[in-house]
């Protein structure tokens, strides 16, 4: 993570997404509390808007506290999270 460009706040949380096994999920308040600031889920959140590798960071795996899928700024966004998660085995409520 050395060679990414981010703060050290982004930087943690990306290498914490890394973490994440294929076809499970965390939330973002649970990422904010593995990362020891659990009130910085909506810094998160943020965090992974800005995640600059998403074939490496997966951050399509981090989804809403209520279950539903959240944001995803990749390319064609939310159809694109989706389907990435379904590929591996993982079904969300629709946003």
């Amino acid at each position: 993570m050395k060679n990414i460009k981010g703060t050290d706040f982004q930087k943690k949380v990306w290498g914490e997404i890394k973490k994440i096994p294929k076809g499970k999920t965390i939330t973002y308040k649970e990422l904010a509390i593995k990362i020891g600031n659990p009130k910085a889920y909506r810094a998160v959140a943020n965090a992974c808007a800005k995640n600059p590798l998403l074939n490496t960071i997966p951050c399509h795996r981090v989804i809403r506290n209520d279950g539903k899928m959240g944001g995803y700024r990749g390319e064609k966004g939310i159809a694109r999270k989706k389907k990435l998660l379904r590929k591996e085995g993982v079904m969300l409520k629709d946003k």
